[in-house]
């Protein structure tokens, strides 16, 4: 973990990458490993989630659309965390949306291991719910406060009938609890009576309850304080490991990303523009737009930070009711050129497993 976080006094220290002889991480290693081996998930391909803009109170007609998300492609293989970021209002929580089913896309495929989400019906999504479950960003609001946790996190075995038996959502619960750094004692208070780090571990322990397979983090960690943020990393990491979870990691905190991701894709208005291996982006980053996120990181030494050139984005985010035409970004990109007005650039692999959306690079 990076040096700008600091765990509480207790809390299980922050982990630094070990290099092996050849000079790669353990996550360079375990990339390449799952690149080889591991099978896809999850499919998105093409997806769209338009959302109508109405005007008129007795007979409402459309006028407009939202372009939240914009025709996007990628992949998440068994066992990865994909890291999903961009500012806000680039669409990454309206994709979580759509694989959850929450939203229903507009157009597109949403593949989980072979089945097209968007296509089934009723009965056959609330079946594969169990598979597929979510970390929301508030850690309060996400919780009932009229019931206790031991109750929240009983409730989807109750609804999925994974453990019929009262003793043995009781014990579920505890182990839960336990294994999520939490007293089993908590079972009988109420979220109000608990610190925000601590509703988060709620919050993951509800996820895991059904034994999914993929989790949805959509920016579970940025409502935390950063000594707490260093502890739920930790514990999704940990978790990642035990369960061979697969993540969708949604956030806007790059060093974060860094840490737990395998694989990063940058999202702006809509549209994923750079989609590459973690340390790839990092240390090789193509889009203009990707090189200007990295530039807006501070650097925690204030020596090395006043030294450094800033790459400062001109001109403001336009409306995703009305997109720029061609290459989204062209409007406020130092390499735009005639051409980048006009036509949609190709997601081209630049580098091995290094996809850039740009026609100038």
């Amino acid at each position: 973990m990076t040096a700008a976080y600091v765990t509480e006094p207790g809390a299980a220290p922050a982990r630094a990458a070990v290099r092996s002889e050849d000079g790669t991480s353990p996550r360079e290693r375990d990339t390449e490993r799952r690149t080889v081996t591991a099978p896809d998930l999850i499919t998105v391909h093409d997806l769209k989630m338009h959302f109508p803009v109405t005007e008129g109170a007795l007979v409402p007609r459309v006028v407009a659309h939202v372009k939240a998300v914009d025709g996007i492609s990628f992949t998440i293989r068994k066992g990865e965390t994909l890291g999903l970021v961009g500012e806000s209002g680039c669409g990454k929580t309206t994709t979580g949306r759509c694989i959850l089913r929450l939203e229903l896309a507009t157009a597109g495929e949403i593949l989980f291991d072979g089945n097209n989400l968007i296509e089934l019906d009723r009965k056959s999504m609330n079946a594969l719910r169990q598979k597929i479950q979510v970390i929301f960003q508030d850690p309060y609001s996400s919780l009932n406060p009229r019931m206790k946790i031991g109750e929240i996190i009983a409730e989807p075995m109750q609804v999925h009938r994974t453990e019929p038996d009262r003793a043995a959502r009781a014990a579920r619960v505890t182990e839960l609890l336990r294994l999520c750094g939490l007293d089993p004692k908590f079972a009988d208070r109420y979220p109000h009576e608990m610190s925000g780090g601590q509703r988060q571990r709620v919050g993951i322990a509800r996820a895991l309850s059904v034994r999914p397979e993929f989790i949805i983090c959509d920016e579970a960690i940025s409502a935390l304080d950063v000594s707490i943020q260093a502890q739920i990393i930790n514990l999704l990491e940990d978790l990642r490991d035990e369960f061979n979870l697969t993540y969708l990691f949604i956030a806007h905190d790059l060093s974060v990303v860094r840490h737990l991701c395998h694989r990063v894709a940058v999202m702006y208005l809509g549209k994923i523009v750079e989609l590459a291996e973690c340390d790839e982006l990092y240390n090789n980053p193509m889009h203009p737009y990707t090189q200007a996120l990295l530039a807006a990181v501070p650097v925690p030494d204030p020596e090395v930070e006043r030294r450094r050139a800033h790459q400062i984005v001109k001109g403001e985010v336009p409306s995703p009711m009305n997109p720029p035409s061609g290459c989204v970004f062209h409007p406020r990109c130092r390499l735009a050129v005639e051409d980048c007005a006009r036509a949609v650039p190709e997601f081209r692999e630049l580098r091995l497993g290094h996809w850039v959306a740009c026609s100038v690079i």
